[in-house]
């Protein structure tokens, strides 16, 4: 059965930036273009909200970047890199970007997932008992099993939607 889009459904984009640009670079040796990234998720439909979650690192200047997403439609979340006594890092929005997409389902008929992270299947299924239909756009060799089934929709990243280095 195909799925019926209407130009009055009210889309809202999460992305989980930090799963993007690793997968991106490492996977595909290339850069996800943002701009394709919205129109892609959007799909004619109509935007309320596309928020990009960013862990900021002190020792990289993100400004460029950060300038990027707002010319191109996206609200930033952003939050500082941890350092842990060990040496070792923490940084993720995974619990943030489920709260806002809980908070925001009433406003909502989509959420697009803008992740491969199989921890949000249990936020999946909640947006769905509520009436949520969930689509996930992700790079398919770093995306859960688990993501891929429960969503109602999965749209692999290809590329036309990836910047290359000349």
């Amino acid at each position: 059965m195909a799925v019926q889009y209407s130009k009055y459904q009210r889309v809202g984009v999460f992305v989980d930036v930090q799963n993007m640009f690793y997968s991106a670079k490492h996977l595909q040796k290339a850069k996800l273009n943002f701009a394709k990234l919205i129109e892609k998720a959007v799909n004619g439909r109509q935007l309320i909200r596309a928020i990009c979650y960013v862990i900021e690192n002190p020792d990289i200047d993100q400004s460029a970047f950060l300038e990027m997403l707002i010319k191109n439609g996206y609200e930033i979340k952003s939050k500082q890199l941890r350092m842990r006594a060990d040496g070792s890092s923490k940084g993720d929005w995974d619990m943030g970007l489920a709260v806002d997409a809980v908070s925001l389902a009433n406003k909502l008929d989509i959420v697009v997932l803008v992740s491969g992270d199989g921890d949000f299947a249990d936020l999946v299924r909640h947006l769905q008992s509520r009436g949520v239909f969930v689509e996930a756009i992700s790079f398919p060799e770093s995306t859960n099993e688990d993501l891929v089934r429960v969503v109602d929709k999965y749209t692999p990243i290809e590329r036309d939607m990836l910047i290359r280095r000349k």
